[in-house]
């Protein structure tokens, strides 16, 4: 038993910087504002995750639990402002390529 939950949390420490690491890359290389977005809840997705293995291995999940739930509150409420920002943003310039987006004004 100690020896599956330690390779589970092996597995969980390396699926997590991972999932961070993928996130980054995709909003480094990408010029597209829809894959930026993903590449952020990518990333947010290993932060989840992260924190998940360590209140399940510390033995104090229901600590953890509340802010894993904020957290996806925050990610869905991140998304839906950037939805409607893209929706202008492809209105106004018809493209999602941020290089054609560079005289944003507020």
């Amino acid at each position: 038993m100690i020896g599956d939950t330690l390779f589970l949390f092996k597995l969980y420490l390396i699926t997590a910087p991972i999932l961070f690491v993928v996130g980054i890359y995709a909003i480094i290389t990408t010029r597209n504002i829809i894959a930026m977005i993903i590449g952020i809840e990518v990333m947010m997705k290993g932060v989840t995750v992260l924190l998940a293995a360590a209140g399940y291995f510390n033995g104090k999940p229901q600590v953890v639990e509340p802010l894993i739930i904020t957290m996806i509150v925050v990610e869905v409420v991140i998304l839906m402002i950037s939805a409607g920002y893209i929706i202008n943003i492809v209105k106004k310039h018809d493209s999602l390529d941020v290089a054609n987006i560079n005289k944003l004004k507020g």
